[in-house]
């Protein structure tokens, strides 16, 4: 069951990504950050509260899984030249884990 829901939950997050993705993307990958942006904001909320594990295989493993993407990030940055995959890296690193830790404040006030 639990792999159900992920794969549930991923059915959801990769076609949002790719379409976000595509529309934001054009010189700079910003529909990437942009995307693992809100990905690891939801992220964080959804663990701030605790969900059971059915939601959490649902919402947070197969959505933000399948939303987010690490390995487009990766591949991002090393087809641009160093300062700017320097400052991809960083924008990504920093905007990603303050809105996870948001998602947490979020969600434990929340709860």
């Amino acid at each position: 069951m639990t792999a159900l829901l992920v794969a549930l939950g991923a059915a959801v997050g990769a076609p949002l990504r790719l379409v976000l993705s595509g529309a934001l993307d054009q010189r700079f990958p910003t529909g990437t950050l942009v995307v693992n942006t809100t990905g690891s904001g939801l992220f964080g909320l959804f663990a701030a509260l605790s969900l059971g594990d059915a939601a959490w295989a649902l919402l947070g493993t197969g959505l933000c899984g399948g939303f987010t993407s690490f390995s487009s990030f990766a591949l991002q940055a090393v087809e641009r030249p160093v300062r700017e995959a320097a400052a991809y890296v960083a924008a990504t690193s920093v905007l990603a884990v303050g809105a996870c830790a948001f998602g947490w404040v979020l969600g434990v006030r929340a709860g």
